[in-house]
């Protein structure tokens, strides 16, 4: 049976090439992930109108969770970091709210992932790297601050054409150009950003834990699925948070 550990299931951005990929890579044998895209129109990855395609994902919600609903994953996830940012805590649990109920199994989102893989990892002074613009960056410093933590540093990559076209590369020097020594962990947000295949080489050069949207995405997705398995090769919070998640 596909999926006879778990079914784990994500809600695309439309244009995204990287949330696939990157979730097939770090899932656990018995695992299987499955994919619904999410409703925007218009130029997708730029910074131009990604407030408006926030809103329109939001708006379209349910109609992809219901479609995604269809293979009986164990768990949902909103797969979009800055849709977190434009809804607020308030907004992020009411939307949490109606696709639970409707879907009839577990839903969360990129960013809520994230907030729990801090905490797990005990960071509480954070650096904080995206690929978007400076209004979207600063909305994610401050959605991050509202729930506890100290956004000692945050940066963005520069000259972005299109989110969905940057590499693991860039996303490696992000992670060094925000980071500074009292910083206790440095989040790399963005779920269009490849960055899974970088996270443990820059923990290594850094010397602290290094997380982005994707990994924590993966490992709360395999929490809530009851998946408590080590998934190696991606940072400290796969492969050794695991038993404390």
């Amino acid at each position: 049976m596909m999926g006879w550990r778990a079914r784990l299931g994500f809600l695309v951005p439309p244009g995204n090439p990287t949330v696939e990929p990157e979730m097939f890579a770090m899932a656990p044998a018995g695992v299987s992930v499955h994919f619904s895209r999410l409703v925007a129109h218009g130029p997708t990855g730029t910074h131009a109108g990604q407030e408006e395609r926030n809103r329109t994902m939001v708006e379209h919600a349910g109609d992809s969770a219901a479609l995604l609903a269809m293979v009986k994953p164990d768990v949902i996830m909103l797969a979009h970091t800055a849709t977190s940012y434009t809804l607020g805590p308030r907004g992020e649990a009411e939307l949490l709210s109606r696709l639970r109920a409707q879907c009839g199994t577990k839903v969360d989102t990129a960013f809520a992932s994230v907030v729990e893989a801090l905490k797990v990892l005990g960071a509480r002074r954070i650096a904080l790297g995206t690929p978007y613009g400076e209004e979207t960056t600063l909305k994610g410093k401050a959605l991050l601050e509202q729930h506890g933590f100290e956004v000692v540093s945050h940066g963005r990559i520069d000259n972005v054409r299109n989110i969905y076209d940057e590499t693991p590369e860039r996303a490696y020097r992000l992670g060094r150009a925000v980071d500074t020594p009292d910083v206790e962990a440095v989040l790399l947000s963005g779920s269009g950003m490849p960055t899974v295949a970088v996270l443990e080489t820059l923990e290594r050069d850094l010397r602290k834990p290094v997380i982005s949207a994707a990994s924590a995405m993966m490992w709360r997705a395999l929490r809530l699925a009851g998946v408590s398995e080590a998934v190696g090769g991606y940072g400290r919070l796969l492969n050794e948070a695991s038993a404390r998640g």
